[in-house]
């Protein structure tokens, strides 16, 4: 008997029953050669689950029996492709082999009973003679005979391909959304269709991130100023349907203003209504600032190009009749161009027409920077106006550009000038270059400065205590050869050998006074090359005569305002320093002239003003000197010099003379090629009377014995010497030992004719005790003493105007003559304290 053969219906010539394609489909197959023979021996279950599969509208499948031969409804045939109709009556094992290990085991748990249900399982299967993947849905049941026994299993299907790889797409698409999210510097967001909430944003550290809707986001993110602007656009685009962009300033996360270019696009729903809107933000802040920052540039030189005396023009390199980079037009000038070339109307003017008979000269120079990029500093004529000009050309980047700057200015006065000094001195070396070394930084100038203010300071001090023990050694001395030396030759010898060793003594304070600015200096008008000449025949003298003496003096050298003795002593100390240095010969040179110190190099040198100068420069042939030894020059007691031959104050009492006067100087020298010092002294501007005619030695001066000199000083032995010294000369003398004493004696001798008193005194000083006199004596004659000027009769280390001052140790010859000065002066009322 045939497989599944069992109790069956007697109406079974048209079954399946029914007019249905699966109907007649399952009628028509031959069914003699399957395992389930003809339908109408086919038992009642396995009839109705048949019935049941055609008339289901879903794709399903029945196996049945030992062989699990397929049953399927025209809803299935199009998942089995060309296995279709073949698979009717086959063998499920067969139909599928190719899936059989995946969905094998789940045929064999539904035959012991159990229903199964998968969704979206991925099966490899064969279509079109290929394998593909595909996924489906479905669900196996068990189908059983009348006893129960389950003879085989009822399957519906769903193909979900499309549905999985619709998903997977959209999983891919929204992976792609999301990293293009993560990748983007931009801020990304989206809004609701009329833009009253913002849906999302991810704000990428520039804006405030928003993961929930937010009805306030105008406030979170917008300055109240750009309210009316974004709206409008808002408005613009939603009633246009057209994308919305803006340029707008934002709040940005950290609470600070920026910028943003704001770019969204509507989303359209299936009825063709904005549903949202997608947009994304970039920041604009540092482009707008380097936007703003470059306008603010482009003011700046636009203004500066337009007022600076210089002139300045831009040129571009041409190919022209004479070869390539022949000739150059120019692109652009400013108007200091006329003035300092003196031709108008440059722009767009070629080199070529505008001075034809010099072009070659400038284009070789200008087209070198274009080529090599190394700008370039000159001086030339332009001989089509006569101007020299002074120019500094570089290139303007990059070279295709053909382009190249040049800023110049006129110097054709100061060539003129150049050019007639070297005419009139054609027969002298070149002068010594006027920097040999890098000039020093401020901070090493200030800490020299205040190195030198320092020993000033100390030495100053000293000066002082040692200039009143010289006075009471020189008044001594002084006396002792008036009163008991006379006569005896020996003894004369002794006491003048003493004091050559006190006034000694005495130059050399006055040389720590002169390095400290201390010592009172006495300015007037001085023309610095008259007294240059004045001194040839004591330069000649010191120098000997295997050193060569040249003096350069300029033409019309301006006055300066010095002490002349001081000036004296410090062309004198130069002198013998280089005449040191050369050794046996060798040459000299004095120079005087003109020059202007700018800005510049005042501020590279630290308390010098600029301005107008007269310079005196002495100059040797001798050994020079290294940076080292310029570095310690101007400090006191340094020396290079042999012991014995030098003290180490020489150039120290330059430095400092020159600097209590206002002026500056500088050491310039090379080991082997000699040395050049330069003294600049501030010109004096302004009317200035004539120098008075050298004086005529007079006698000493003796007083007359009716004249009464007060004499005040705290310091007894100072005191009494210049009692005794004043008592020698014929004078009569009161004495006080401070400002109390001495008011007494005013009042008690109104016949007192000189007050004569020291500056620095304890408790009351002597520019105070001489006022408090001159108010009750307005004619009272007054002169001061001191051996330190850092008091109240001298400021800026110039005597302060009308008053008197003898410095300290003085001989007696010396104080005769300041004291007849003093008293054979017209009277006046004395000057108030300053």
């Amino acid at each position: 008997m045939l497989e599944g053969l069992g109790r069956s219906l007697p109406d079974d010539t048209q079954f399946p029953p029914g007019s249905s394609p699966q109907a007649a489909m399952l009628r028509g197959h031959d069914w003699a050669t399957s395992p389930l023979g003809p339908p109408a021996h086919w038992p009642r279950p396995l009839r109705a689950a048949v019935t049941m599969v055609l008339d289901s509208p879903v794709p399903m499948w029945l196996a049945w029996g030992d062989a699990l031969t397929m049953v399927y409804n025209g809803a299935y045939a199009p998942m089995l492709g060309n296995k279709h109709p073949h698979a009717l009556g086959a063998a499920l094992r067969t139909v599928w082999a190719e899936i059989w290990a995946d969905v094998g085991p789940l045929v064999e748990t539904t035959l012991a009973g159990q229903a199964l249900y998968r969704e979206d399982m991925e099966l490899r299967v064969r279509r079109a003679d290929s394998e593909q993947s595909a996924w489906f849905s479905f669900s196996y049941a068990p189908l059983r005979d009348d006893d129960g026994v389950v003879r085989g299993l009822v399957c519906t299907v769903w193909e979900t391909t499309d549905k999985v790889l619709a998903q997977r797409r959209l999983a891919a698409s929204e992976s792609r959304l999301q990293a293009l999210t993560r990748a983007s510097t931009n801020v990304i967001y989206r809004m609701n269709a009329d833009w009253s909430r913002s849906l999302e944003v991810n704000g990428q550290g520039f804006l405030t991130d928003t993961s929930k809707p937010n009805p306030s986001w105008m406030d979170l993110h917008l300055p109240a100023r750009e309210h009316p602007g974004v709206m409008q656009a808002i408005r613009r685009a939603i009633d246009t349907r057209s994308p919305f962009e803006l340029e707008h300033g934002v709040l940005r996360a950290d609470g600070t203003l920026g910028w943003t270019l704001s770019r969204a696009v509507p989303v359209f729903g299936d009825d063709g209504e904005i549903v949202e809107w997608f947009g994304t933000a970039s920041d604009l802040s540092e482009s707008k600032a380097t936007q703003a920052a470059l306008l603010e540039s482009e003011r700046q030189f636009r203004a500066l190009f337009d007022t600076i005396d210089e002139g300045f023009c831009v040129i571009e390199f041409l190919d022209g009749p004479h070869g390539p980079l022949s000739d150059y037009v120019h692109v652009a000038a400013n108007p200091a161009y006329l003035a300092n070339a003196g031709i108008a109307d440059v722009v767009g003017q070629r080199v070529r027409e505008m001075v034809p008979l010099e072009a070659d000269g400038w284009v070789e120079i200008y087209r070198k920077v274009l080529l090599t990029g190394e700008p370039v500093r000159f001086e030339r004529e332009l001989v089509r106006t006569g101007r020299y000009l002074e120019l500094a050309a570089f290139r303007v980047d990059p070279v295709e550009r053909r382009q190249v700057a040049v800023l110049f200015q006129d110097v054709t006065k100061r060539h003129r000038a150049e050019l007639a000094l070297r005419e009139l001195n054609d027969t002298l070396e070149r002068r010594v270059a006027e920097e040999v070394a890098a000039r020093s930084k401020t901070e090493d100038a200030l800490r020299q400065a205040q190195k030198m203010e320092a020993v000033g300071q100390l030495t100053g001090g000293i000066a002082h205590d040692f200039n009143n023990m010289l006075a009471v050694v020189i008044g001594s001395l002084d006396l002792l050869g008036r009163r008991f030396a006379d006569g005896d030759p020996r003894a004369q010898r002794y006491v003048e050998a003493a004091k050559d060793g006190a006034k000694r003594a005495a130059q050399l304070t006055q040389r720590l006074l002169a390095f400290s600015r201390q010592q009172p200096l006495k300015p007037e008008a001085v023309d610095a090359n008259k007294l240059v000449a004045g001194m040839s025949d004591l330069l000649r003298r010191s120098l000997g005569g295997a050193i060569r003496l040249e003096t350069v003096l300029a033409g019309g050298l301006w006055r300066t305002h010095v002490d002349p003795h001081q000036l004296e002593s410090v062309i004198l100390n130069l002198a013998v320093n280089g005449r040191d240095a050369m050794g046996e010969n060798g040459r000299l040179t004095i120079e005087t002239a003109n020059c202007h110190l700018d800005a510049r190099y005042a501020a590279d040198h630290l308390g010098l003003a600029a301005g107008q100068y007269v310079l005196v420069a002495v100059s040797d042939t001798g050994t020079g000197m290294s940076p080292e030894v310029i570095g310690k020059a101007f400090d006191p007691f340094f020396t290079t010099k042999e012991v014995g031959r030098g003290t180490g104050l020489g150039l120290s009492q330059v430095y400092g003379f020159v600097k209590q006067s206002g002026g500056h100087v500088k050491i310039y020298s090379e080991v082997g090629q000699g040395t050049a010092v330069k003294v600049y002294l501030p010109r004096l501007l302004g009317p200035h009377r004539e120098d008075a005619p050298d004086e005529v030695p007079q006698a000493l001066p003796t007083g007359d014995s009716r004249e009464l000199v007060l004499v005040v000083e705290d310091e007894p032995a100072v005191r009494q010497l210049s009692v005794d010294a004043l008592n020698e000369l014929g004078y009569r003398v009161l004495e006080a030992d401070g400002a109390a004493a001495a008011l007494r004696l005013i009042d008690a001798h109104p016949d007192i004719d000189l007050l004569f008193t020291d500056v620095v005194m304890p408790e009351v000083n002597g520019r105070k005790l001489a006022d408090e006199a001159l108010k009750r004596r307005p004619l009272l004659k007054v002169l001061f003493t001191t051996g330190y000027t850092r008091n109240a009769v001298v400021h800026n280390g110039v005597l302060d105007p009308g008053v008197q001052l003898i410095g300290k140790p003085y001989t007696i010859e010396e104080l005769a003559a300041r004291v007849r000065e003093v008293l054979d002066a017209p009277r006046r009322a004395q000057p108030p304290a300053a």
